[in-house]
């Protein structure tokens, strides 16, 4: 039987019709249709740009955003695909604070959709600190469909594990 890491908090049910998916060697073709195209942000630059322009969209009064960066150590170093900090420094008698997004190298050559959803997903932290219901309703509100995007993201990383080897 399939272990499926990043479903594993799905029901069986659902968890059985993605190894059928799998067994039937269906589960690219599915997201291919899904998601045919690729984005274009392919910079450090650019990705500040677009979550920029996200946090202006959807969180006006939010505390800026000093850093944005692809990191390539994320996603296999800390097992996460984004990751946001607030990094204090004292400079004379005020402490400074930056907030700074990393997001994993692995989403330079994905879905725009898998991009925004992890955009939205850091961003929503700079209001809500926890995975609670308003977090979830944050993320919702800056891209409907959040919820049916994340179980995507987790097929594909869950194909992308399989076709480079990884035990899934």
């Amino acid at each position: 039987m399939q272990n499926l890491k990043y479903l594993s908090a799905y029901p069986t049910a659902l968890q059985d019709k993605v190894r059928r998916l799998i067994a039937e060697q269906q589960l690219g073709a599915y997201l291919d249709e899904r998601y045919p195209n690729r984005h274009a942000v392919q910079t450090d630059r650019a990705l500040y740009d677009y979550c920029a322009d996200l946090k202006r969209e959807f969180i006006r009064n939010g505390p800026q955003i000093d850093k944005v960066v692809y990191d390539s150590k994320l996603d296999v170093l800390r097992h996460a695909l984004g990751l946001h900090t607030t990094i204090s420094r004292v400079q004379g008698s005020r402490l400074k604070s930056k907030k700074e997004i990393r997001i994993a190298s692995l989403f330079r050559d994905t879905a725009p959709e898998f991009l925004r959803m992890i955009v939205v997903h850091e961003l929503a932290h700079l209001k809500e600190s926890e995975h609670n219901k308003a977090f979830y309703r944050l993320c919702e509100f800056m891209q409907p469909g959040y919820h049916q995007t994340e179980f995507d993201l987790r097929l594909y990383l869950t194909h992308r594990d399989l076709t480079r080897g990884t035990p899934g």
